[in-house]
């Protein structure tokens, strides 16, 4: 027998004429609204699943289909991507507007994030554009242009109630990870570290990178060592080099991401903030 499935509506601004269509094309039998402009839809047939995803993102819904039964206290670890993801901005890409290089770097990052570059080679690519660099323009990235993504604090706070430990992985850099673990009281953060010398970026990193491959092994680890089964596991990003870590955990959230996040990716928020993850689950 099949698990009941409820489809989560969320948008900015969710009125009823949409909620209508989306209820009528997915057969629900039933509608409720649970917080502002998110509505869950149940006794949904799953087999007009595509048909309803396809519409609801012509009408700039998000729409999940979940187990009815599923709250989010039942989840023990959510892992998050950093750049773009839990922040609004590209690192590596703010610290080259110091070099008067953000277009440049931007480019590359965003053809590494749509998965036609090699992550790797092109973090060393960018990194390396960034020798001589002060490490001062590193404090002004997180001073001045560094800002959580909307709803981020919201599913912070859930996390905390419901004892939902919050990893951050990201391919970016040690520096804005740890800063953002102390600020937001995060319980554990993995990233790539610039090399310093003298004061100054040298254009190189230390150590092995944290990619794709990566993010996945640190999830998993952490999810052993916690006790916790795969269905147990929340991850969300938006590039390329997230696609492994979202595999991996039974809910992993393509946010804001791009096309090829969103086509692989069983669950998605293009519309709303970060709390939209939180109300998926009663």
């Amino acid at each position: 027998m099949s698990t009941p499935q409820t489809l989560v509506l969320q948008a900015p601004t969710l009125d009823q004429a949409r909620i209508t269509e989306l209820a009528a094309l997915s057969g629900a039998s039933d509608s409720r609204s649970v917080a502002a402009n998110v509505v869950r839809l149940d006794g949904v047939d799953p087999a007009r699943r595509e048909l309803v995803l396809a519409r609801a993102e012509r009408l700039s819904v998000d729409a999940n289909y979940v187990d009815s039964a599923r709250r989010f206290a039942d989840f023990g670890l959510l892992v998050s991507d950093m750049d773009s993801t839990l922040i609004t901005i590209e690192c590596i890409d703010e610290i080259a507007d110091m070099q008067g290089l953000k277009p440049q770097v931007a480019a590359i990052t965003e053809r590494s994030m749509r998965g036609e570059l090699d992550f790797t080679e092109s973090l060393k690519a960018r990194v390396a554009l960034l020798a001589g660099l002060p490490e001062a323009a590193l404090a002004s990235v997180y001073d001045e242009r560094l800002q959580l993504m909307a709803g981020a604090r919201e599913l912070l706070a859930a996390c905390r109630e419901h004892g939902v430990k919050f990893m951050l992985v990201s391919g970016g850099f040690t520096y804005f990870t740890e800063r953002l673990k102390a600020e937001l009281n995060l319980d554990y953060c993995h990233a790539n570290q610039l090399e310093i010398v003298d004061g100054k970026l040298t254009g190189r990193v230390i150590g092995d990178i944290v990619d794709g491959a990566a993010k996945r092994r640190l999830l998993i680890a952490q999810r052993e060592a916690l006790g916790l089964r795969a269905e147990q596991v929340i991850a969300m990003g938006d590039g390329a080099n997230d696609l492994l870590m979202l595999a991996e955990a039974g809910v992993g959230v393509a946010t804001h991401a791009k096309p090829v996040v969103r086509a692989q990716a069983r669950f998605t928020l293009n519309h709303v903030g970060l709390d939209g993850i939180r109300h998926l689950f009663l």
